[in-house]
């Protein structure tokens, strides 16, 4: 019985003779289970960090970009611009059901935008209400643009928290100021962050109907966003070809040519970032387990040296009618224990390390909060168990098959 005490004080006496092959036996081991963990964990980080940045973006969105023809086709020469317009946005709006947030977006550019005497040069966008959920925008006070705000042109503006902390001094309240955009006046209605972290923003929205009036825009569109619901990969692929081909009609391209317009599928690009880091888990397993077999086998040749230099002891102990049931159970045991002892060390060791490192280590675009979870820890421990078992297994069959009276004649 595991819970047999002298058992018990009989291993952890063994143990304690043999301090420095236990401790070498048992390094292996946690060395293995430590380099899993911090495999694993930095594995996590990188992933945190690339999802990170898709945060900013809804992973269900499509961009269409407008580019140049690379080929003649009815009569029009290569090398021409494809220019977006409102009828553009209107046609793919009701291409299809899944499309369920849609913006156009038109690129103003920076300009100074001024209040009272604090000023600075920022990016303008110019969008829809539906923007808001294509970019992930996290509102912090006051609103987002509205339809009210587009139907009516409104000049009104939402500002990024940097834009806010430089012209609101002292925490002052934005809302329903006005603002110089060029010599322009925007009365704020909003303050908006990213929702990929807390750094600062420095743009800004306003409708983009009222940026076609103000600004010369006339009906023209740089870009056209919009999201597909809970559309499958497969089924975005699909969008992605009506609205080629429906762009190529209504422009007069060929549709092959990939030039004309570019389609950026934030799904698809997303889907295979997910998959690499899949195959980076795999990899790590394999490489954490490789390493633990490592130390499983270096348990397993010391446990063949305990029950060489014990077999005149075993050999007394079934002369005595010990059973080969309990042999085993005593060989196994002592394995277990050195294994699961030493890999908990590494496991600690390795939770330890992540957490000095996502405590200390500023996050950054491409690595943050590495860390690794319960599951993984209650896998690795798992593993351990398995591990001590199969490592005293065969010494522990070797022990059970000894004769006694071979053993008493043992030297």
């Amino acid at each position: 019985m595991i819970i047999d005490r002298d058992k018990w004080q009989e291993i952890f006496s063994t143990i304690n003779k043999n301090k420095l092959r236990t401790f070498l036996t048992g390094f292996s081991v946690a060395w293995g289970i430590f380099m899993l963990i911090i495999l694993l964990g930095s594995g996590q980080g990188l992933q945190n960090g690339v999802q990170h940045q898709f945060a900013n973006d809804a992973t269900n969105s499509l961009w269409i970009y407008q580019g140049l023809t690379t080929k003649p086709y009815q009569g029009m020469n290569a090398g021409r611009k494809i220019q977006f317009t409102n009828a553009d946005y209107i046609r793919t709006k009701n291409l299809d059901s899944r499309i369920n947030h849609i913006s156009g977006r038109s690129r103003v550019g920076s300009k100074t935008i001024s209040y009272k005497n604090n000023y600075g040069s920022y990016s303008i966008r110019a969008v829809d209400p539906a923007h808001r959920f294509i970019e992930n925008t996290i509102i912090t006070k006051g609103r987002f643009l509205n339809r009210m705000d587009l139907e009516h042109f409104s000049k009104v503006v939402v500002i990024g928290n940097a834009v806010d902390k430089d012209l609101f001094k002292h925490g002052a309240n934005p809302i329903g100021k006005y603002v110089k955009i060029g010599d322009i006046p925007f009365e704020v209605i909003g303050v908006f962050k990213a929702a990929g972290g807390n750094g600062e923003i420095r743009k800004v929205f306003i409708p983009v109907s009222t940026a076609q009036r103000v600004f010369n825009g006339g009906n023209r569109l740089d870009q056209i966003a919009f999201t597909v619901g809970n559309a499958t990969l497969a089924q975005t692929k699909q969008i992605e070809k009506e609205v080629r081909y429906e762009f190529a009609r209504a422009h007069h391209f060929d549709p092959a040519d990939r030039r004309a317009i570019h389609i950026s599928n934030n799904l698809a690009d997303y889907e295979k970032v997910m998959n690499l880091f899949l195959g980076i888990r795999i990899f790590i397993w394999i490489i954490g387990i490789g390493t633990i077999i490592a130390g499983i086998v270096g348990v397993s040749n010391i446990m063949m040296i305990v029950v060489k230099e014990r077999t005149k002891e075993i050999g007394i102990r079934k002369a005595l009618g010990a059973t080969p049931r309990s042999i085993i159970g005593l060989i196994l045991l002592e394995s277990v224990v050195i294994t699961s002892l030493a890999g908990y060390l590494g496991l600690m060791a390795g939770v330890g390390l992540l957490e000095l490192v996502n405590k200390y280590m500023p996050p950054t675009d491409f690595f943050r909060n590495p860390q690794a979870n319960l599951s993984i820890a209650l896998i690795a421990m798992a593993l351990l168990v398995i591990a001590g078992a199969i490592a005293g297994f065969i010494p522990a069959k070797n022990a059970a098959s000894i004769k006694p009276i071979d053993a008493l004649r043992d030297e």
